[in-house]
């Protein structure tokens, strides 16, 4: 008669979870940086362009005027600076602090695409100059017009907004800086205190001497 062994048999075991993909960690970083520096570029850029042309009517003629991002508003360019001061911070910081340093990052970036849009049909910049050119007060410019740096300048804003939100969606899988620049207050190991040399033994006599210690001296 046959028996049935008892013994269970052993089942192969379940994979481990796999960790956070590294490949696509890199990548969100690569396109992260990429984004959020090109993006500030744009903005410093773009906002030093002639934004708006008109004229100014003065005595029997007409005066040309024009105004560049930073005379029409200087925000987009703060933001940018803002927005790039954050994109290092990112690394510098933890946990719910990076969640924090994201978010400012992608705010600069949607505030300078927004400052940057509303700025594109703004003439009050080229008003003052024409007041001022005049010397009236309630002078304003004519045969206004725009150009398309205002568009660019907010394009640039967009891709500060899309890097801060890469850092919120896979920031915390991102490396931080190395713990050998930060201080936790760990106490640092002692160093072995050097073993007294025996002037009996030559080999601590060649070892003083490469140290470049005299071996004759007494302590």
């Amino acid at each position: 008669m046959e028996y049935v062994s008892a013994v269970p048999v052993p089942q192969p075991r379940a994979e481990a979870v796999s960790a956070p993909d590294s490949a696509g960690s890199r990548r969100s970083l690569a396109a992260g940086l990429l984004l959020g520096a090109a993006g500030a570029t744009v903005v410093l850029l773009a906002s030093g362009q002639t934004w708006a042309q008109g004229r100014a009517a003065v005595g029997g003629g007409a005066l040309p005027m024009s105004a560049d991002g930073q005379d029409v508003t200087g925000l987009p360019a703060a933001l940018a600076i803002v927005g790039l001061a954050a994109l290092v911070a990112v690394f510098a910081v933890r946990s719910s602090g990076r969640l924090l340093v994201a978010g400012l990052l992608a705010l600069s970036g949607l505030g300078a695409a927004l400052s940057a849009f509303l700025g594109a049909s703004d003439s009050a910049a080229l008003d003052e100059q024409a007041a001022q050119a005049t010397g009236d007060t309630s002078a304003t410019i004519g045969a206004l017009s725009h150009t398309a740096w205002p568009y660019v300048t907010a394009a640039g804003g967009l891709l500060i907004l899309l890097a801060g939100l890469l850092a919120l969606r896979y920031g915390r899988r991102w490396p931080t800086m190395s713990g050998r620049y930060e201080r936790d207050g760990t106490p640092r190991p002692r160093k072995a205190p050097r073993k007294a040399m025996d002037p009996d033994r030559p080999e601590d006599l060649w070892k003083a001497l490469d140290r470049g210690e005299d071996p004759t001296r007494e302590a």
